[in-house]
């Protein structure tokens, strides 16, 4: 193997110190023959499939490559697989795919003639992965990691540790953090900056915002075909959705605004979505796991919200934004006709501490989610509950 990669690999391996896993580590397929990790930029991929060769590469030929290394614009992942075939390696970590052209179909090749090594790659341009993957057929699962939960920051960022918790567990009022009796200051420091593993950066601010404006400038126009004016203006969009008392679209006036036709908004807007910018909550229409009819749109997650917002970040619009991010994850999320949200047949009414029943007093599986709020009882549920379930 070259011995730029093999040093630059150690040297990334050296600099993989954090023993905390994210939830996805025990969820992916980690020897299955392909599979790819995708996820909004920012999320801990790099540092996941890092600690999983630090804690799985003693005794075996792992080798990790990042595609945007300066040794690919002069070789190509075929001659690394070949290579590292020869040296009877058994894993190949392929890490940023999407930064290397025609990537999908290389992986093709690589599967088909090496078929004793195993391979996993990454991605940050959610887009550009699922245009690729087409190529790929039934030959690599893709798995797809969120951001952190309020569980898991918990953890991260104040060594807590919670359990899983699951719905039927929070309805039940069995959710608890062990050895803290006051957890809204911790929900409300999550709300602002703890959905993302770098939020404990001096200038997390200024970090994020590179994320936005990479994934809006860059990502989807490239993806989209779209000039870079037309990825300003989306990304403006963000904006008067973070400030919006929960964001309901309607499609001829954003397209005057934009100054694009209307029957690419909806395109635009999926782009968003699976880019990581933002959450479209839909109606059952499109049956549960189908595309129904979009009712609200809100930022990605609320530390999005908090930084695009500013001082005119809607509260309304945090609590509905916290309570889908999260429990999109493990469930599935759509409108209620009554309220705000429906999983399973429950009815989720989202809001302050003094948000009464009156809107769901005739649902017979109706629940209050409120906000500010220590504890609750009976039928009237905690919102900083509903992070624990990953």
């Amino acid at each position: 193997m070259d011995t730029s990669l093999i040093a630059y690999m150690n040297g990334q391996l050296e600099l993989t110190t954090s023993t905390f896993h994210r939830y996805m580590y025990d969820q992916v397929s980690w020897d299955a023959r392909m599979f790819g990790l995708v996820g909004p930029r920012g999320v801990g991929k790099t540092t996941m499939i890092l600690q999983y060769i630090r804690e799985h590469g003693q005794g075996r030929k792992i080798m990790y490559v990042s595609a945007d290394h300066v040794y690919f614009s002069t070789h190509t992942l075929i001659e690394v697989a070949d290579d590292f075939s020869k040296e009877a390696g058994e894993q190949l970590f392929i890490d940023e795919i999407h930064k290397y052209a025609n990537w999908s179909r290389e992986l093709k090749q690589i599967y088909d003639s090496h078929p004793d090594l195993h391979i996993v790659f990454t991605g940050s341009s959610v887009l550009d992965i699922y245009k690729g993957v087409a190529d790929l057929s039934r030959r690599a699962p893709i798995f797809l990691m969120q951001g952190l939960s309020f569980r898991e920051y918990l953890m991260l960022f104040h060594g807590i540790e919670v359990p899983v918790y699951s719905l039927k567990d929070i309805l039940l009022q069995k959710a608890t953090i062990p050895g803290v009796v006051h957890p809204l200051p911790l929900f409300k420091d999550y709300l602002q900056r703890g959905y993302y593993p770098f939020s404990s950066d001096a200038h997390f601010d200024i970090e994020l915002r590179q994320v936005i404006n990479q994934t809006m400038e860059v990502d989807i126009p490239q993806y989209a075909n779209m000039n870079a004016s037309t990825g300003r203006k989306l990304k403006k969009l963000l904006a008067v959705i973070a400030q919006s008392v929960p964001f309901k679209p309607v499609m001829d006036t954003l397209a005057t605004v934009l100054n694009v036709s209307r029957n690419v908004l909806p395109d635009y807007f999926l782009f968003m979505e699976q880019a990581g910018m933002i959450g479209q909550l839909r109606d059952d229409t499109g049956g549960i796991r189908g595309l129904g009819k979009v009712e609200k749109v809100y930022l990605d997650n609320t530390n999005l919200a908090y930084l695009l917002g500013d001082n005119a970040t809607d509260v309304g619009n945090l609590r509905e934004t916290f309570f889908y991010n999260q429990m999109r994850v493990t469930t599935d999320v759509i409108s209620s006709r009554v309220s705000d949200f429906e999983i399973d047949g429950k009815t989720f009414e989202v809001g302050g501490k003094k948000k009464s029943k009156k809107q769901i007093a005739d649902i017979e599986d109706g629940y209050v989610v409120r906000d500010d709020i220590e504890f609750g009882s009976g039928t009237i549920i905690p919102l900083w509950a509903f992070g624990l379930t990953y």
